[in-house]
């Protein structure tokens, strides 16, 4: 495992689990991000969610996200590119990264 040997600590996004997910965006100011694609953004996703596909954070994260700080909580389909996108966040300095899997297993309601 290649580890980051800057000094930094909790340079890694946290993954965490849809319940825990909800419970954060049910009480807290927080972004949830959406990496698919915008088709499957528009098949259903979860209420408030910003879409920004996987392929565009290096162009377009600092954009959408400006604040590097913020909560962000990461989902896609499955989980695999939401851990794709969160490592890519954290790579460019967002510091409040959570990946919470796919809406496949996210057990709440969607917005279609």
């Amino acid at each position: 495992m290649d580890n980051n040997k800057t000094g930094l600590k909790d340079t890694a996004y946290k993954k965490i689990s849809a319940e825990e997910a909800k419970n954060i965006i049910d009480s807290e100011d927080v972004i949830i991000l959406d990496v698919r694609t915008p088709e499957e953004y528009n098949g259903g996703h979860i209420e408030n969610a910003v879409l920004l596909p996987v392929t565009e954070i290096p162009d377009k994260a600092e954009e959408i996200l400006p604040d590097k700080d913020s909560k962000i909580l990461v989902y896609c389909r499955s989980g695999n590119r939401s851990a794709t996108a969160a490592k890519d966040l954290i790579n460019m300095g967002y510091t409040n990264v959570y990946n919470f899997g796919g809406i496949m297993s996210w057990p709440y309601d969607i917005v279609k």
